[in-house]
């Protein structure tokens, strides 16, 4: 492994992406309802945001943290579904080696955020309704600021350390990853030699955040479940019950479809399988979030009317 192998190694400097293989009427159909789905979750998270920012009763720390959470999930969908939809029109599909792993950092990156303000916001569902007495003294202006830095930076700290690892391995033709999107797997399955100290370190830092974040989220809604069955009235327990639903509901969209690949990457998913719960999680549930949040919320469905005619207006003059 000395001249020879040193030079298979640097000489890939760029990869396929094989996407959706089928006939180019089929890549044309993918297109079009991809790219649909990506400009309905433009305009729904864009929704949220607007109507978070402009109506002044959503001026709460649930709201702006749902306004971020929101935000965060226009940037997740982004790193990825514009190079999809272009590969769907592309002959070659290739990605440079440098665009490749700064995919897969910011997409793991605002992931790994998401998951952290599933946390927070159960976290605040938690103090509200367990500690409502309490609630606007602990959660100041100061804290929930704080929180939202944190949200948005831990993913970003947390995610250098496999992606420097991963980045370091020797990489070896043939360049082609059966996937849609640069995603570690079948990335860690291109090296010329098995890292098992990666896979190792990759598996256990996803097993932690993924099972940290998921137990912490749970016993905060076991909780809220548990002072909301105390509650005398039943108006009380419906509103807080529709609350807790709708996020619990984007936690499981959210955390079932990510444990069942990243859990274990060397558990041997086939491609297929690995390209649909992948397009589940990355185009789908930020697909689903805004009408899951929105319809079962009065407050919300309020003020993203007043967007609505709002822009109906502004279009009309």
């Amino acid at each position: 492994m000395n001249m020879s192998s040193r030079e298979t190694t640097h000489c890939v400097t760029h990869f396929i992406l094989l996407g959706f293989s089928s006939s180019p009427e089929m890549q044309l159909l993918y297109f079009g309802l991809f790219s649909a789905a990506y400009i309905l979750t433009l305009m729904g998270n864009t929704a949220i945001v607007c109507a978070v920012w402009w109506d002044q009763r959503l001026h709460t720390p649930m709201y702006i943290f749902l306004g971020n959470f929101s935000f965060l999930e226009i940037c997740y969908v982004t790193t990825t579904v514009p190079n999809m939809l272009a590969n769907f029109l592309s002959s070659s599909k290739s990605i440079s080696f440098v665009s490749c792993f700064a995919q897969f950092y910011f997409f793991f990156s605002f992931g790994c955020d998401e998951g952290f303000y599933l946390c927070i916001m159960a976290f605040d569902r938690y103090l509200a309704i367990c500690r409502p007495l309490h609630y606007p003294c602990i959660m100041t202006k100061e804290l929930y600021t704080g929180l939202i830095i944190f949200g948005w930076s831990c993913g970003f700290i947390l995610f250098l350390t496999p992606v420097v690892l991963i980045s370091q391995l020797p990489f070896c033709n043939p360049n082609i990853i059966d996937h849609f999107m640069c995603d570690p797997v079948p990335l860690m399955m291109l090296s010329c030699s098995e890292d098992i100290t990666t896979q190792l370190i990759y598996s256990a830092f996803n097993a932690v955040f993924m099972t940290g974040t998921f137990l912490f989220i749970l016993c905060s809604y076991a909780l809220v479940i548990l002072a909301v069955l105390r509650m005398p009235s039943a108006a009380s327990k419906r509103k807080a019950f529709s609350t807790c639903a709708s996020h619990l509901a984007v936690v499981i969209l959210f955390f079932g479809s990510v444990m069942v690949m990243y859990v274990s990457p060397g558990s041997g998913h086939p491609g297929k399988v690995q390209k649909i719960v992948t397009l589940f999680y990355s185009v789908i549930t930020p697909l689903c979030n805004p009408l899951i949040y929105s319809l079962r919320n009065s407050e919300m469905k309020a003020a993203l009317k007043k967007v609505f005619w709002a822009e109906i207006s502004v279009l009309k003059t």
